[in-house]
C-alpha cells in the first residue's frame, strides 16, 4: 500500500483557486480568432461561388462598390493588404470582366481601380449575402454589430501596438 501513496496523482480539472494556465490553448485569443475567421470565411465560400467570387475578391468588390474609381493605394489602405498581395485580386477581377486598371490621369504613377458595369451590376446580387451569412451563423444582428465593433477595438489595439 506504501506503492500506492508514492504513486504520481492523477491530472484533475483546476479547481478554482488554481491560476490560469496562460498558455492552455483555450486560452488564446489568437487561437479564437484564427478558429472564427477560418469558420465565418467558410460559411461564405458557398454563397460567393455563384457569384464567382472568392472572399479576398468580395472584400476588394465591397471597398469598391463604397467607392469607385480608388487607387490600388487607396484599396490596399481600406483593405489593409499589401499591394503583392492585392495585385493578383486586381489582375483575376478584371480577367472576370468586375473591373478596369488604368494609370492615373493625375498621377501616372498610380494605378487607378474602377468598376465596370457588369462590377456594379453584381452588387445586386451580393446584396443576398449578408443575410444569409446572418442566417447560418444563427446570431442576431445585434449580436454581430458588437462583436464586430469589439473586433474593431482589437484591430486598433495592434495598430497601435504595431
Amino acid at each position: 500500500m506504501a506503492s500506492e501513496a508514492s504513486a504520481q496523482p492523477e491530472a484533475s480539472a483546476p479547481e478554482a483557486s488554481d491560476p490560469v494556465d496562460l498558455l492552455a490553448l483555450e486560452n488564446q485569443v489568437c487561437f479564437a480568432l484564427a478558429v472564427a475567421s477560418r469558420g465565418v470565411i467558410g460559411l461564405y465560400r458557398p454563397i460567393l461561388e455563384p457569384l464567382g467570387l472568392t472572399h479576398p475578391q468580395y472584400l476588394v468588390m465591397l471597398a469598391l462598390w463604397q467607392r469607385s474609381p480608388r487607387t490600388v493605394r487607396d484599396l490596399g489602405e481600406a483593405l489593409q493588404l499589401e499591394p503583392a498581395t492585392l495585385s493578383p485580386l486586381l489582375k483575376r477581377l478584371e480577367t472576370q470582366g468586375y473591373v478596369t486598371r488604368t494609370r492615373s490621369p493625375r498621377d501616372e504613377r498610380a494605378l487607378d481601380v474602377a468598376l465596370t458595369d457588369s462590377g456594379r451590376a453584381l452588387r445586386e446580387q451580393a446584396l443576398r449575402i449578408p443575410p444569409q451569412v446572418v442566417d447560418r451563423l444563427g446570431m442576431s444582428l445585434d449580436e454581430l454589430g458588437a462583436l464586430r465593433d469589439r473586433l474593431t477595438d482589437v484591430i486598433a489595439a495592434v495598430q497601435r501596438a504595431g
